[in-house]
């Protein structure tokens, strides 16, 4: 397809994955391994002359494990504390897997008002470009620390999203326990069928989202389909695949077809601010 082959020409591609994709299940600890892959598929897009920005999960997951929980943090202060050890492991690691490559890593920490304030989003865009300009690679999360219902995004598949247009990105790689866009729940449902390419998300799509699908995430289909519209009308297109193996990067910018892509389409009328207030 077309536009599968086009995705070799992407120059700036966001990237996010979730919880589940890079800790174990059986105990919620980091998957190192897979994190080492994940982190060599990125800097080999450094590499070929691509702009790369990762919107890591996992904060409040490794923050659980460290401490201790076998339950998921229920209350507020729980998931702050959580998150606050969690995010600084989480960090380490990727600062000294990044470095073994010869890229460098920055932190990004982002609530909702960050974004809803005008000052603070223009602050927040020229960050972007001044750290990819100098060959870092941004590491997004949302400041699930400082986080309460009030401000924040709730899950990092809109927060991705939104990081999208706000730094004009040409794609969008959501990476996640799901193979992309089905009819139904593949889990429940033996007779959904696997969509490959969405021309157009109308409200059939949307009504298609589901649950979230793992213990350890918070994003399920639902906001995976409210992320496509955000990112597609800013202009970039959007993939859906499995973050099983974090190989599938290299294949999806190779043209090969896995996940599902949803097609940007530039909204002339499309402004973040106008998205944000509607949204949230």
């Amino acid at each position: 397809m077309k536009y599968r082959e086009n995705l070799k020409n992407k120059s700036r591609i966001v990237i996010k994955i979730g919880s589940s994709s890079i800790t174990h299940p059986e105990t919620g600890a980091l998957n190192l391994t897979k994190l080492e892959i994940l982190v060599r598929e990125l800097c080999d897009l450094k590499n070929a002359g691509k702009d790369v920005i990762l919107v890591s999960s996992g904060a409040i997951a490794v923050g659980r494990q460290t401490i201790g929980f076998h339950h998921r943090p229920k209350n507020v202060a729980e998931k702050q504390a959580c998150a606050a050890i969690g995010q600084a492991q989480l960090m380490m690691i990727y600062q000294k897997l990044f470095g073994e490559y010869g890229h460098q890593a920055a932190q990004v920490l982002m609530t909702k008002d960050t974004m809803m304030d005008n000052l603070s989003r223009r602050n927040a865009s020229n960050t972007f470009d001044e750290l990819l300009a100098l060959g870092a690679i941004p590491i997004v999360n949302e400041n699930d620390t400082v986080s309460t219902y009030e401000i924040q995004f709730g899950d990092n598949d809109t927060l991705s999203a939104i990081v999208a247009a706000l730094v004009g990105a040409d794609l969008l790689l959501l990476l996640s326990d799901i193979d992309g866009l089905y009819t139904d729940d593949p889990r429940k449902n033996p007779d959904a069928r696997f969509i490959d390419f969405v021309d157009t998300l109308d409200g059939h799509l949307m009504q298609m989202g589901k649950g979230a699908g793992s213990d350890v995430g918070t994003g399920g289909m639902a906001t995976k389909l409210s992320a496509a519209k955000i990112a597609t009308a800013s202009g970039a297109d959007m993939i859906i695949a499995n973050g099983d193996d974090f190989h599938v990067i290299h294949r999806i910018l190779q043209g090969t077809p896995v996940g599902t892509l949803f097609q940007g389409k530039k909204n002339e009328d499309f402004y973040l601010i106008d998205i944000l207030e509607k949204e949230f």
